[in-house]
């Protein structure tokens, strides 16, 4: 339980800190480095909403 939540702390941080490299790489006119963070962001996302499903599914088996 205690890994699953370490994962979940991390994707957060991974959407966050995928968010704020979105704006600057916008702002420096990075629009390449803007696809990665996008990108990463998105995968972080769907890592998260992932998770979550399992985490549902175990909680309903108990």
């Amino acid at each position: 339980m205690w890994k699953k939540i370490a994962l979940n702390v991390f994707y957060n941080l991974g959407i966050i800190l995928s968010g704020y490299g979105v704006f600057w790489a916008f702002n420096n006119q990075k629009y390449l480095v803007v696809a990665l963070f996008v990108a990463t962001a998105g995968f972080f996302l769907y890592q998260k909403l992932q998770l979550m499903k399992e985490m549902r599914s175990n909680l309903k088996k108990k």
